[in-house]
């Protein structure tokens, strides 16, 4: 992991596919997006990665947008 990474939600346009919760902790674990949204799609059939990722798209604060000049 490069540089100090906050777990932080990357919204649409910037890396996130609906609400970036799955890209954020992808970023935040060093990890692959594809695999943690695997891991959701999984926990998705017994119900439970639903209600996980709506918990964590509230309490995950949204990246701030970064510029480049």
């Amino acid at each position: 992991m490069t540089g100090d990474v906050s777990l932080a939600r990357r919204p649409r346009g910037s890396g996130g596919v609906i609400a970036g919760v799955c890209a954020g902790i992808a970023d935040r674990m060093g990890w692959g997006t594809t695999g943690v949204r695997v891991v959701f799609a999984l926990l998705g059939i017994f119900g439970a990665g639903e209600v996980l990722y709506v918990v964590l798209w509230l309490l995950m604060p949204k990246r701030p947008a970064t510029f480049s000049s």
